[in-house]
């Protein structure tokens, strides 16, 4: 499974990669092997301020539906539009394609509490 050393990573499985004031966030590689396939991804909060740790979302597997949480303080503003025809991008390539949403950071300071890899993989027992 890989995990790229350049973002940061959650608790809840979520990955950011901050550029400025802007960032991509999606769900891990072993997020996305713990839900099997992904068929839909809804985002209710396009255009809305969203705290750390605030559900932006969901993303809905063949067998279950798992909330999606921030992991930092941001304005989301936008959502991956390729996930609306082929949402099993975050499946096939979750660091790229796969992306679910871009935000504007209201709090750079917050991504200094956030995984690096090596602490992620111990997290999920890697």
């Amino acid at each position: 499974m890989d995990f790229p050393s350049e973002l940061k990573y959650t608790k809840d499985h979520e990955w950011i990669k901050a550029s400025g004031d802007e960032a991509y966030i999606g769900i891990t590689a072993f997020a996305q092997q713990e839900l099997g396939d992904i068929v839909y991804v809804e985002i209710d909060k396009i255009g809305a301020e969203v705290a750390a740790e605030e559900v932006f979302g969901t993303i809905e597997a063949v067998k279950t539906v798992s909330d999606l949480f921030m992991p930092v303080a941001a304005i989301v503003i936008e959502m991956n539009k390729k996930l609306d025809a082929n949402p099993e991008l975050i499946n096939t390539d979750p660091y790229g394609d796969g992306w679910i949403i871009k935000v504007k950071l209201t709090d750079l300071t917050q991504l200094d509490s956030l995984l690096w890899d090596t602490e992620y993989k111990t997290l999920i027992g890697l």
